[in-house]
């Protein structure tokens, strides 16, 4: 075993930092012996020492992170303060300047700046690891660049955000409506007190940026996706993609195929048949299909102090080691710039409830509607109500491209006899 210790400066003690210190501190034995060398912290920084649950009298304490990441002695700064901008920008970039690893769990930080500082850590000679970044304790992006480095990975889809997959789970168990789940959510310390960049999908989509640069060597290209949350979808299309053999979930979907990428985050109907429609509750999954394994799933828990920290761990575990891979899995002057596919140009299946009063010849107008946008339907659903009032009409449709969808439904809408604005979710069958 060395006798060079590697030292860590941990920049942000909040949930996962101090996960991370309390994970060093109990592990170190078991770390020491897989890494042939130990690893110990030596500097931290927060803006306060109060309620703290672990001892950092031993450490070198910063209140400036950045002033840490330039003089500290460690040789890894690990970032836990979140956000793509200020202080964790500027924290991470004078860390590499000053040639030390850096390690961070920041989602949004990789995805708008992840190819600047990616250049930055190839002319300094260190790593950018950031494992803890996308679904938490899931090892995706180890996955991808070491494990599946044989294949040609052709789409990833899967369940990101433990949040939205809480809130979707609730109000299909207990018949809740979302702003009901949500309020619950928060009470519990799921959800945020301000939600949206979980419930809005914007969570997903950073992460969504990140392996779809990882799995096909593409530059990021966050700003092109397409990004829609839950808050319009109601217990009412829960209940309803029940009885027509599908669950509700927020999901991040990323393919490539012709030199064109599709990126994009919307709640789907997954079929009940389907291992990702049972996965509940806070957990995430990943499924990603690739030329040689076919498809692999992997499911665990995507955030929390513990999950997170093992992530991050692990790419510390990784430098220990002397394993030094190119940020996203090859040289980033080597990604490519490939152009991003319309979500007009997207073909999909699609669920539609309408509300419309129940007169003759309402559903004719609409079905000739979708007949003139070649939209074809494949089942429908309809409720007795009494006459002159309006009645949930679900419909499921064949294969069609969204422009079309998205033009019937303008025409639809319109209709004097459409009680509320059509309600829409896409369909994902593979």
């Amino acid at each position: 075993m060395s006798k060079e210790v590697l030292k860590i400066a941990v920049a942000g003690l909040g949930t996962v930092g101090g996960g991370t210190v309390k994970l060093l501190q109990n592990h170190a034995a078991e770390i020491a012996l897989r890494c042939g060398r130990a690893v110990e912290v030596s500097a931290v920084s927060a803006l306060s020492k109060k309620g703290l649950d672990f001892d950092v009298s031993g450490y070198a304490w910063y209140d400036d992170a950045v002033e840490m990441a330039k003089s500290c002695d460690a040789h890894v700064l690990v970032e836990l303060i979140g956000g793509s901008e200020g202080v964790a920008k500027k924290t991470v970039e004078a860390a590499l300047n000053a040639g030390r690893h850096v390690v961070t769990a920041n989602k949004a930080l990789i995805a708008h700046h992840g190819a600047a500082l990616a250049k930055l850590a190839e002319a300094k000679g260190v790593s950018l690891n950031y494992e803890a970044a996308v679904a938490g304790g899931i090892p995706v992006i180890k996955s991808i660049r070491e494990s599946l480095a044989g294949n040609s990975i052709t789409k990833i889809q899967g369940i990101m955000n433990g949040t939205c997959n809480y809130i979707l789970t609730t109000m299909r168990e207990e018949g809740l409506d979302f702003d009901v789940v949500l309020q619950d959510a928060q009470n519990l310390g799921y959800a945020e007190a301000d939600p949206s960049f979980d419930i809005d999908g914007v969570d997903t989509a950073h992460k969504l940026a990140i392996l779809t640069a990882v799995a096909f060597g593409v530059e990021i290209n966050f700003d092109d996706m397409y990004i829609e949350g839950i808050r319009h979808v109601s217990a009412t299309d829960i209940q309803f993609a029940e009885e027509l053999g599908y669950r509700i979930k927020l999901l991040g979907v990323t393919s490539r195929h012709n030199g064109v990428v599709e990126q994009r985050v919307h709640p789907a109907m997954v079929p009940l048949k389907t291992p990702l429609a049972r996965v509940e509750g806070v957990f995430n999954a990943v499924v990603i299909d690739g030329d040689e394994v076919d498809r692999i799933m992997q499911v665990g828990r995507g955030a929390g102090e513990r999950p997170t920290a093992s992530a991050v761990v692990a790419d510390i575990t990784d430098i220990a080691r002397g394993i030094q891979l190119p940020t996203f899995s090859i040289p980033v002057g080597d990604l490519e710039s490939v152009p991003t596919r319309s979500m007009s140009e997207h073909v999909g299946e699609y669920y539609v409830r309408l509300m419309l009063v129940d007169e003759p010849g309402v559903f004719a107008d609409v079905a000739a509607v979708l007949r003139d946008n070649d939209v074809s339907m494949a089942s429908m659903i309809q409720r007795e109500r009494e006459p002159g009032e309006p009645v949930p009409v679900v419909l499921t449709t064949h294969e069609t491209k969204e422009a079309n969808m998205m033009a019937a439904l303008a025409t639809i809408a319109a209709f004097d006899k459409v009680a509320e604005p059509p309600r829409l979710i896409r369909i994902e069958c593979a």
